[in-house]
């Protein structure tokens, strides 16, 4: 699991708040995780995220935003295999 806590940019990290966004004054800040949420294998989750009570977040899920209490998080991939154009150079 990777809880990033600095955005890219180094600029001020606010939180989603109903409709609103809260800002922290701080460059450094995590997430908020409520009880009893789970989070799985290398799932990354954002600055400023908020993730409610009774939540489970699925390996390799990429997260940011507000997770409603009792949500799961799954990611869904497609995979697309392709030739190699320079092969045999």
């Amino acid at each position: 699991v990777i809880l990033s806590n600095v955005k890219l940019d180094h600029s001020e990290i606010s939180v989603a708040a109903s409709d609103t966004l809260i800002a922290t004054g701080l460059t450094k800040f995590g997430a908020i995780v409520g009880d009893r949420t789970e989070i799985g294998c290398n799932a990354v989750i954002n600055p400023g995220s908020v993730l409610g009570r009774d939540c489970l977040v699925y390996p390799n899920v990429n997260f940011r935003g507000v997770l409603p209490d009792g949500s799961v998080v799954k990611l869904r991939q497609e995979f697309q295999i392709l030739e190699r154009r320079d092969r045999g150079k």
